[in-house]
């Protein structure tokens, strides 16, 4: 074969393969023809996945499963959010009895390398902390020589105890319990001098206890937690949930929710370029929608039906809430704001 005719052959193909839509992988197929989204949450996590009085799990991570039912299937609503323990919901994904998991998993190296999960996308960093009944008269961390803890069993923080007391030469005794609603009876009942988990989840937490008033929150951090979606392998169900987050924090830096996406719409003309990329006609996201086998406004669902990334957060963690967290003081402020948070160009 000539040299001219080995150029035009590769031409040939590199024309095909722009131009012919990606195929939706397995796991994506199944969703859609199943036409529901199976995402896993911590079944009482105040802020982050509780069950409403009708039993529909609401709050900050529950929302990132209708992000996904809303990119996919164009129907927030569809995701079947359920609640199961932290080290059962690794298990579940893996065996491929659901799609993600949406419930402050931490992502590490060596779950990372476990060829059952994918971790896809961070939707909030935290770190560990302690709490304390206010009564034991402790303010710091320094000062819990000789405690006894309670943990999670198969959770990172086991081994940032282990870490952090072990730096500084202190004892403790750890009671280990995988079962969150013992784990947090047996603190409540004084059989723990200490809760360690996520300051997050402390927070939440001490929303559960008779009195919460009675507990302290210790200021020390003693670990990077950086909390992730997890999902089954597939590389477009993948990308649908990391560009379907990216399209949140977009609009949140153009200062799109859901309360004004539809104006920004109807003057889509006149918006920014890279607003016009996300929201228009012939646009980016439509593009890709083709390629990935999304809706082709499965962006403006997104916003729509669930909100900008700000939006949710103020939602069920802001100010206006129990746990009065101001997004611009944690690291999931945006990045123009001195926070983790980067919106991906979207184009």
């Amino acid at each position: 074969m000539s040299a001219a005719k080995t150029l035009m052959s590769a031409s040939a193909a590199i024309l095909v393969a722009a131009t012919t839509p990606a195929l939706a992988g397995p796991i994506l197929d199944d969703i859609k023809a199943n036409d529901s989204l199976i995402c896993l949450v911590s079944p009482t996590a105040p802020g982050f996945s509780v069950p409403d009085s009708t039993g529909i799990f609401q709050g900050f991570n529950a929302d990132f499963c209708r992000m996904a039912a809303a990119a996919v299937l164009g129907d927030a609503s569809k995701a079947d959010i359920r609640g199961v323990g932290f080290s059962d919901s690794m298990k579940t994904i893996v065996a491929g009895e659901a799609h993600m998991g949406s419930r402050s998993i931490t992502r590490t190296g060596t779950r990372d390398a476990d060829e059952g999960m994918a971790f896809v996308v961070t939707t909030f960093f935290d770190g560990q902390g302690f709490m304390v009944p206010r009564a034991l008269g402790v303010t710091s961390a320094t000062e819990l020589d000789g405690a006894s803890v309670c943990a999670e069993d198969g959770s990172t923080t086991l081994l940032n105890i282990a870490d952090w007391f072990g730096a500084r030469e202190m004892t403790y005794r750890v009671e280990n319990i995988a079962d969150k609603t013992a784990r947090l009876e047996a603190f409540f009942s004084g059989k723990c001098d200490v809760y360690a988990s996520d300051v997050t989840a402390l927070t939440a937490d001490r929303q559960l206890a008779p009195t919460p008033g009675d507990y302290v929150i210790l200021p020390e951090i003693i670990s990077n937690e950086p909390l992730t979606l997890v999902a089954r392998p597939d590389q477009a169900f993948e990308a649908a949930l990391y560009w379907g987050f990216q399209v949140m924090l977009n609009a949140d830096s153009y200062g799109i929710n859901s309360t004004n996406i539809d104006a920004v719409v109807a003057d889509i003309a006149n918006q920014p370029p890279a607003v016009q990329r996300i929201f228009g006609a012939d646009s980016a996201t439509t593009d890709m929608a083709a390629k990935l086998g999304l809706p082709t406004d499965w962006a403006y669902q997104i916003v729509k039906q669930v909100g900008s990334y700000g939006e949710v957060f103020d939602r069920h963690l802001g100010v206006d809430t129990p746990f009065a967290l101001n997004r611009a003081e944690t690291p999931n402020a945006a990045a123009a704001d001195g926070g983790l948070m980067y919106p991906y160009p979207i184009r």
